[in-house]
């Protein structure tokens, strides 16, 4: 018989034992995000493959090896049929106006700004792809020819021009001048209500009006000097 304050083994105690220990396995790390590319690599990007895509349909097939700046030119006209620009044939009425009064025939074209941007996305995606500059069909002569040809035939049709104006630098003003001009101003400031030049002031503050930027009719670079300003006492 059993005395009653003897206990048997504890039954939790061997069950612990027994169970295997789990181990804490981390979470799968998600893949890094890929870095998202800019506007102007991913329009280089489906350039290059339509250029690929015009070379692979081209009768009969072309490689890229053996692709030529002549080829390239072929390529350029063949996407004036997606142009949305319209430049006037030479027996339009309106050949040489910038803003056409009323619409005409005359065909769409791709604009020359625009084929120029192309030319400069595929020349570095050429590059950038493992081939020699040496080789490079879009930076063939022929095809710089054919892109300045466009951008002349363009400005006349469409009465644009597309040279940049240089900026011409004012010449500096001889320190002799500079000092008869500094008086004048001091002079000028030590009567009050007048500007340069004696004219009286309606307000009592003389103020520069405010010049539109020179346009092409306009002399470029010419700077304009406001009186200094002057207060009524």
């Amino acid at each position: 018989m059993d005395s009653p304050g003897t206990a048997g083994p504890s039954s939790s105690s061997a069950g612990d034992a027994q169970q295997p220990v789990a181990l804490a396995v981390a979470p799968p790390q998600p893949p890094p995000p890929q870095q998202q590319l800019s506007r102007y690599e991913s329009q280089k990007r489906r350039d290059w493959n339509t250029f690929l895509q015009y070379l692979r349909n081209h009768r009969p097939p072309l490689t890229l090896a053996r692709c030529s700046g002549a080829h390239v030119i072929e390529f350029l006209k063949y996407l004036d049929q997606f142009g949305k620009t319209k430049v006037h044939a030479s027996g339009c009425a309106h050949y040489g106006q910038p803003s056409p009064p009323a619409p005409c025939p005359c065909p769409l074209r791709q604009a020359w700004g625009s084929l120029d941007a192309l030319i400069g996305r595929l020349r570095a995606a050429y590059e950038e792809s493992g081939h020699a500059p040496e080789s490079n069909p879009f930076a063939a002569r022929a095809v710089r020819i054919y892109l300045r040809e466009v951008r002349d035939g363009q400005a006349k049709a469409r009465g644009i021009p597309y040279e940049k104006k240089k900026r011409k630098r004012t010449p500096a003003l001889p320190a002799g001048a500079a000092g008869e001009g500094t008086s004048s101003s001091s002079a000028a400031a030590a009567v009050p209500g007048r500007g340069e030049g004696g004219e009286q002031s309606g307000s009592g503050t003389a103020a520069a009006s405010p010049l539109p930027s020179p346009t092409g009719a306009q002399a470029e670079g010419s700077s304009v000097t406001a009186a200094p300003s002057t207060s009524r006492v």
